[in-house]
Formats: C-alpha cells, sequence, structure tokens
C-alpha cells in the first residue's frame, strides 16, 4: 500500500506539470483498475447510505428515503516523515452517519474524531492528525438541534449533545455559531465560527475561527485565517495565523500555498512554530479517489528555529451514493 500511495502522488505531479490547464478524462487509472474500483465503490457507497437512511427509517419519519442525507465513509492510507523523527504510516478511517429526519430540527449523528479529540493547532494544522493522535480515536452518538438561519443574514445555530462512544462512557454537551459577511460592496467576505464545548473525561474547551478572503482570479483565492484554542486538558491559550493561496489547477487539480505561525500563552506570548506548506490534492479517478502531497518547511522553538523538512504523502478514497468533489 504504501508504494502504492508513493507512485500515485509521483505520477500526479508529473501529470499536473506536464498537463496543468488541459482538458482531461476523469481518471488517472488504467481501465483494469476502473473495472475493480467501481464495483466496490459502488457497494460500499450504497451499502452506506442505505444503511444510515434505514437508522434514519427507525428514528424518523417517513421521508428518510427522499431527504437529503450526508453520511460518508472515508478510508485513507497515509505516509508521513519529518526529518528527525523517521517515517509514520497509519490507516485512517473516518465517517459519519447522518439522520436528517430524526425531527423537523434535531439530527441523530454519528461521526468518528469529534474536533475536540484533533489536539493542539499545530497537530490540526500540519496534517500529522494520524500519526500524533491515534490514543484519541474515538466516535461520538448525539442529536444535533439546528436552528435554521442562513449565516449570511443572522448567527447560524447548532446545539448537540451526546456521548463519545468508549467505556467508560463520555457525555458531552457543544454549542456551534457561524455568520457569514460580505464586507461592504468589495469582493471580500469575512466568516466566523465559533464553538464551545463540554466532555465528563476532557473538561471545557472553546474554539474561534476568523477567515478572510476574496477571489484573485477564475482560478485563485486569498484566505487570511485566525485561529484561537483553549481546552481545560491542555490549560493553555493557542492561536494561529494563517495566509494562503488555493489555485484551482483544473477541473481536477488543486494546490494551496500556506504560511502558518503558532503560538501559546496568554500571560507570556510566545511563538512555537513558524511553516510553509504546499498542499497538492489530485482527484485520481471520478470523485472517488484523491491523493495529497503535502511538503513543509518547518521552523520550531524546541530546535531553535533550526530549519526542518516534513512530507506527507496520502491516499483517500471517499464511499457515498452522492459522489461530491472535495477539494480543500
Amino acid at each position: 500500500m504504501h508504494k502504492i500511495i508513493t507512485f500515485c502522488c509521483l505520477s500526479m505531479i508529473a501529470t499536473v506539470a506536464v498537463n496543468a490547464y488541459a482538458q482531461e478524462d476523469d481518471s488517472d487509472l488504467p481501465e483494469w483498475a476502473e473495472e475493480q474500483i467501481e464495483p466496490f465503490r459502488e457497494r460500499v457507497g450504497n451499502w452506506v447510505d442505505n444503511t444510515s437512511r434505514r437508522i434514519d427509517g427507525f428514528f424518523g419519519t417517513d421521508d428518510y428515503m427522499q431527504a437529503e442525507n450526508e453520511s460518508y465513509l472515508r478510508l485513507g492510507q497515509e505516509l508521513d516523515w519529518m526529518e528527525g523523527e523517521g517515517v509514520h504510516a497509519e490507516t485512517t478511517l473516518r465517517y459519519r452517519i447522518d439522520l436528517p429526519t430524526s425531527e423537523e430540527r434535531l439530527r441523530l449523528v454519528i461521526e468518528s474524531d469529534p474536533e475536540e479529540s484533533q489536539g493542539t493547532l499545530e497537530e490540526q494544522g500540519s496534517g500529522r492528525l494520524a500519526n500524533d493522535q491515534r490514543d484519541r480515536r474515538s466516535s461520538t452518538l448525539g442529536l444535533d438541534w439546528l436552528k435554521s438561519r442562513d449565516k449570511r443574514e443572522n448567527w447560524s445555530n447548532r446545539i448537540g449533545a451526546g456521548v463519545r462512544l468508549r467505556l467508560p462512557l463520555d457525555p458531552y454537551v457543544r454549542l456551534t455559531s457561524e455568520r457569514l459577511w460580505q464586507l461592504g460592496d468589495s469582493p471580500w467576505q469575512l466568516e466566523s465560527n465559533n464553538r464551545v464545548s463540554w466532555f465528563n473525561n476532557d473538561g471545557y474547551s472553546a474554539r474561534t475561527r476568523w477567515d478572510v478572503g476574496r477571489p484573485l482570479s477564475e482560478r485563485r483565492h486569498l484566505r487570511f485565517i485566525t485561529n484561537v484554542q483553549w481546552r481545560e486538558e491542555e490549560d493553555t491559550l493557542e492561536y494561529s495565523e494563517i495566509a494562503e493561496i488555493n489555485h484551482r489547477i483544473n477541473d481536477r487539480s488543486a494546490i494551496r500555498y500556506s504560511a502558518i505561525a503558532l503560538g501559546e500563552s496568554a500571560s507570556n506570548p510566545r511563538m512555537t512554530n513558524y511553516y510553509l506548506q504546499t498542499r497538492y490534492r489530485r482527484d485520481i479517478h471520478k470523485g472517488i479517489l484523491f491523493a495529497d502531497v503535502i511538503p513543509e518547511l518547518h521552523f520550531q522553538r524546541d530546535v531553535s528555529y533550526d530549519p526542518r523538512w516534513a512530507m506527507t504523502l496520502r491516499l483517500e478514497m471517499y464511499f457515498q451514493r452522492e459522489i461530491t468533489r472535495d477539494y480543500f
């Protein structure tokens, strides 16, 4: 599997270098590989969709077959290397079972890896979550109450409660609030995403994210992102500043250039890491199979800001009935 990931990622780099803007087919795979993948993807995707709808029908209304369902299963394989730390390999499984008709505004949701379990801002931003958070793998079962509002006009709020599925069971409560503003007549938009939560085993946590951006052209978008996070488990205020340019190369490829600064502590603020990141993402096969190449250059405080290279190679397959193309 590791050799397959490396081959796919190197192949897609060569593809984009030779044919960046040309019209392309919807797959890089040879015909024999498509014949193997398509039936398997369709069977698993239909199983995910049918299973979630049957559960939804048991708890919800007779509209469960017609309601939009966002359930998915995502299988990934990742190779991660950082200078001085060696290579790590990890297989990841992410899923979400969406039950939209349980009540008019009450949704029963089952999902893996809740946001609160995804570690520090550095772990979230560097793409090394799978390797650094093995002991945090968990699933949640809960009810989300949706206050249905257009976030361009009002604050859109979501209140959720449930349990983390591990022994002993870990109850939680979560409040999420979002808002989107158009800044006057300019092309700039400002988005705010905020979350406060409590888990019985981990205590309280809070996170706020402010994202301001604008299109630079039909294919390029500029963003500046500020994150602030506090978790009772760590009892440290963390913050990050990100400047990034997203470039849609063609219908199947995109690349992101990022400069990131990470810091911590409110009473004695200090920067802990600066790094440059490039993330190239390629739709290898029909919105189902994706590959990422993510090189990084880190300047970390704990090694006296000496430069350290890092590289992540990732291959992901999505299983759901309705295929959606996910870039970033």
